[in-house]
């Protein structure tokens, strides 16, 4: 999965290019910020350093649907990082703007990585095959001779993704416990208003974009990914304990 070239092209636009035209489609609960709180993060941007976030290279737009409920859809923006030639890693908001929310996270592996997983971790996991040959995932900005290389690079991952503010159902506060969320596999499931909306915004056309990814590979998906399609729904449940929490 090398990544290099694409990796400094997307770097250099990464942070002009498809940008502030996606607002959170919420409003934080909370008093507005005062006089001395934006002094002291001014300060603070201007003095320390935040290796973790300048490493940030890639903004990709998308779709996710919470897993087990293909009706509850929503517009993802990730912004990435790569780890290695097998690992990246995303934030995650509900908007490109200021005022965006962080929504959640999503782990990328190479395939070669997933074929690794216990069969119990591969329900988790869904594949970005769809996604990519469909033209619902973009980076925004990005022109096609970057862009392109870029996908062909993600169409044979998969990613593990939880929200933990679900604003999308009018969270002001990320109230509740996170959600396991997955991206659709086929024409049909997502809802054509968002598709419709995004593509409207960053002046794209989705059906041009999967014209022109049609001679990107792709493998088939490997086996245990998207288990949704067949009846393996895997989500958080609360529940009450009087003893320690295991973790594993």
């Amino acid at each position: 999965m090398k990544i290099s070239r694409w990796l400094i092209y997307a770097s250099l636009l990464v942070t002009g290019c498809g940008a502030a035209n996606s607002p959170s489609p919420v409003k934080a609960t909370g008093e507005a910020t005062s006089t001395k709180m934006n002094v002291l993060a001014t300060g603070a941007t201007v003095i320390q350093s935040r290796p973790p976030i300048d490493a940030i290279s890639t903004y990709l737009d998308g779709f996710h649907f919470y897993n087990g409920e293909q009706k509850g859809q929503m517009e993802a923006h990730h912004y990435v990082t790569v780890l290695n030639e097998d690992v990246m890693q995303a934030v995650i908001y509900d908007g490109n703007t200021r005022d965006a929310k962080l929504m959640g996270i999503e782990y990328i592996i190479s395939e070669r990585l997933f074929r690794t997983l216990p069969a119990e971790e591969k329900p988790y996991w869904h594949s970005h095959r769809y996604e990519v040959k469909s033209g619902s995932l973009v980076a925004p900005g990005l022109p096609e001779s970057a862009e392109k290389p870029l996908m062909s690079k993600i169409v044979n991952t998969y990613g593990k993704t939880w929200h933990t503010w679900h604003t999308d159902r009018d969270k002001t506060l990320p109230l509740g416990i996170p959600a396991l969320m997955m991206g659709f596999t086929d024409d049909g499931q997502l809802d054509p208003r968002l598709l419709a909306d995004r593509d409207s915004r960053f002046n794209i056309n989705s059906q041009a974009i999967r014209q022109s990814r049609q001679d990107i590979p792709a493998h088939p998906v490997a086996d245990g990914a998207d288990a949704w399609e067949k009846g393996t729904v895997v989500q958080l449940k609360r529940t009450e304990s009087k003893g320690n929490a295991l973790h594993q």
